[in-house]
C-alpha cells in the first residue's frame, strides 16, 4: 500500500455539489483532494433535465401527491413507479414520505426548501462568473403547460405554497402561450417562472467546473470510498482501495452513495434512490426556448446545445437494478405526444437521485465529529443548490457567522 495522501479538506463525490464545493474551497485557497471512481460530474450531475428552479419550494410530498398516489402507483403511464423487487426494503423509506406528505409537515418542508432556494440564483450568477462558465447558463425561464384544462387560481396546494413564499410566477393564456412558444401544440394555458434558468449542457458545465478547480491547485483522484474512519488527533482517514486519503475535514458529497459511508460514523440517514431517466432527440436548431414541462405528462422537455432532452419520471428501486425499457418508452411516448414529428431517438439516460423522505437535503455537521460535513440527498435540485449549498459548507468549514440557517437541513433530524 502506497503512503497515505495528506491533505487538509477531502471532498468525497465529484457531483455538481462536490464540484461547487471543492471550487470555493481551492478559490479560497485551501488545500483539496476530490474522490469519486467515475467522471467528474458523470452522474445525475450530467444527466438532468438541466433547470435552475429556484421556484420549486414545494417537496415532492405534499398533500396532492398523498391525495394522488394510489393512482400514481398503479397507472403503468404514471411517471411514478416502484421495482416490485424493491418494494419490501422501501417501506421504511415509504412510510416516512407519507408522513411527510402531510399538511403540516410539508408546509414545513416547503418553507425551509423556500429560504434556501431564495438566494440559489444570485449564487449561481456569482459562481458561473467565477468558474467561468456563464455563457453555459441560459436565463429564460421556465414554462408550466396545462394541456387540456389550467387549474382554477390557487387550487394545487404547491402553487398556495409558492404565492405564500413569495414566488414569482405568472399566469399565461393560451395565445400568450403561444407567442412565447410557437412550435408548442394548442394548449389551454401555462404557467411561467421568469426567474428560473437552464444549462444548455450539464456535461460540459461539469467538466469545465473540474478543470477549473483543478487550475486553481485542487487535486482529483479516481477511486471509490470504501471506508470512512475518525483516527487519533483528529483527521478522518478515508480508505480507497489500495490507497488512503487522510483529512482534517471530510465534505461528503457522494450523492446517492452517501448513506453507507454516513452511517459507518453512525450517522443513520433514510436516504433512497430514485432512478431518473432521460431520452434526447438531436436537432440542428431547437423547437424551445426554455425548459417546458406539461403538467399532465411529469416531464420536462429542455433544449440543450444540439438536442432536445425530455426528462423526468421517478422509479424508485435501488442502485442495482438495470436500466427499465419500460420508463425509456414512457418518455418517448410522452415526447411525441408533444412533438409528434420528431425524429429518432439520439440517446437515453439512467441515473440516481439522492432523496430523503422530506425532500430536504443534509446538510451540516456530522453529530458524531464536527470535521465531517455531510451535503446530500438533494433529489431533483441537486443541481439547483449547488451554488448555495456549496457556499453553505464553505461557510461552515470556516466557521463563518452568517451561512444560511440550516437546521432544517441538519444530519440529526431524523433522529
Amino acid at each position: 500500500m502506497v503512503a497515505p495522501i495528506k491533505t487538509h479538506i477531502a471532498v468525497v463525490g465529484a457531483g455538481i455539489i462536490g464540484l461547487a464545493t471543492a471550487f470555493r474551497l481551492a478559490a479560497a485557497g485551501r488545500e483539496v483532494v476530490v474522490i469519486d471512481p467515475n467522471e467528474p460530474g458523470s452522474g445525475a450531475s450530467c444527466g438532468n433535465a438541466g433547470t435552475l428552479a429556484p421556484y420549486a419550494c414545494a417537496p415532492v410530498g405534499n398533500p396532492d401527491v398523498l391525495r394522488n398516489l394510489p393512482g400514481l402507483l398503479f397507472n403503468a403511464e404514471s411517471p411514478l413507479a416502484i421495482r416490485l423487487a424493491a418494494s419490501p426494503s422501501l417501506v421504511p423509506w415509504l412510510s416516512r414520505f407519507v408522513r411527510q406528505s402531510l399538511p403540516a409537515a410539508a408546509r414545513r418542508n416547503g418553507v425551509a426548501l423556500a429560504g434556501l432556494l431564495r438566494e440559489a440564483m444570485p449564487a449561481w450568477r456569482e459562481l458561473a462568473d467565477q468558474a467561468h462558465v456563464t455563457n453555459l447558463l441560459r436565463y429564460e425561464g421556465c414554462l408550466y403547460l396545462y394541456r387540456e384544462k389550467a387549474p382554477a387560481k390557487d387550487s394545487e396546494w404547491g402553487a398556495r405554497l409558492r404565492n405564500e413564499m413569495g414566488v414569482r410566477q405568472k399566469r399565461l393564456t393560451a395565445a400568450e402561450v403561444a407567442e412565447m412558444e410557437p412550435a408548442l401544440p394548442p394548449v389551454a394555458g401555462g404557467l411561467l417562472f421568469p426567474d428560473a434558468a437552464h444549462i444548455i449542457d450539464p456535461a460540459v458545465l461539469s467538466g469545465r467546473m473540474a478543470a477549473a478547480t483543478e487550475s486553481l491547485g485542487a487535486s482529483f483522484q479516481r477511486a471509490r470510498v470504501e471506508r470512512l474512519a475518525s483516527q487519533n488527533g483528529g483527521t478522518i482517514r478515508l480508505t480507497c482501495g489500495d490507497r488512503i486519503v487522510d483529512a482534517h475535514t471530510v465534505v461528503l458529497a457522494a450523492g446517492a452513495w452517501s448513506q453507507s459511508l454516513a452511517l459507518q460514523v453512525g450517522d443513520k440517514i433514510p436516504l433512497d434512490t430514485e432512478r431518473g431517466y432521460h431520452v434526447e432527440f438531436d436537432m440542428d436548431s431547437p423547437l424551445i426556448k426554455r425548459p417546458v414541462s406539461p403538467i399532465d405528462l411529469g416531464l420536462y422537455f429542455t433544449p440543450m446545445l444540439g438536442r432536445l432532452r425530455v426528462a423526468g419520471t421517478v422509479e424508485l428501486g435501488g442502485l442495482a437494478a438495470p436500466l427499465n425499457p419500460a420508463r425509456i418508452a414512457l418518455l418517448e411516448r410522452g415526447a411525441r405526444k408533444l412533438f409528434p414529428n420528431l425524429g429518432p431517438m439520439s440517446g437515453q439516460w439512467l441515473g440516481f437521485r439522492p432523496s430523503l423522505p422530506d425532500s430536504l437535503p443534509v446538510i451540516g455537521r456530522s453529530r458524531h465529529g464536527g470535521n465531517l460535513i455531510h451535503a446530500f440527498g438533494h433529489g431533483h435540485l441537486g443541481m439547483t443548490l449547488a451554488a448555495i449549498t456549496s457556499r453553505a459548507v464553505v461557510g461552515l468549514i470556516e466557521r463563518r457567522n452568517d451561512p444560511p440557517d440550516l437546521s432544517a437541513f441538519a444530519p440529526d433530524r431524523f433522529g
